[in-house]
């Protein structure tokens, strides 16, 4: 008899659990897979409706759909910013590695 076995990893032995999460007074349900997945949609959540609570306030916003959109290019766009500037201290690091690789190739030289 003869049997394989594949590595399993830790997401795919994590138990698949179904939990409810509220977002501008909507209810919506979710599949997520194991404790450190359902923290993230949790507070993913409770960032989301405090985003939603501050527009609500400081706007006249009357469409909940306009303040969600707010709340997404929000977001998104400090997703990018973020990307931007790691790239840019990345460019810098190699840079300065550049630097030390020349200036130790002129010191064994």
């Amino acid at each position: 008899m003869y049997c394989r076995f594949r590595p399993v990893s830790f997401l795919e032995m994590a138990e698949n659990v179904k939990i409810k999460v509220v977002i501008g007074g909507r209810t919506y349900p979710l599949h997520v897979r194991g404790e450190v997945e359902e923290e993230g949609a949790r507070k993913a959540a409770e960032k989301i409706n405090n985003l939603i609570s501050k527009f609500e306030q400081n706007y006249a916003v009357s469409d909940k759909q306009d303040v969600l959109a707010m709340c997404a290019l929000q977001f998104a766009s400090k997703q990018e910013i973020e990307s931007i500037s790691k790239n840019e201290n990345l460019q810098k690091v190699e840079n300065k590695l550049d630097q030390i690789n020349r200036l130790l190739d002129d010191c064994l030289s």
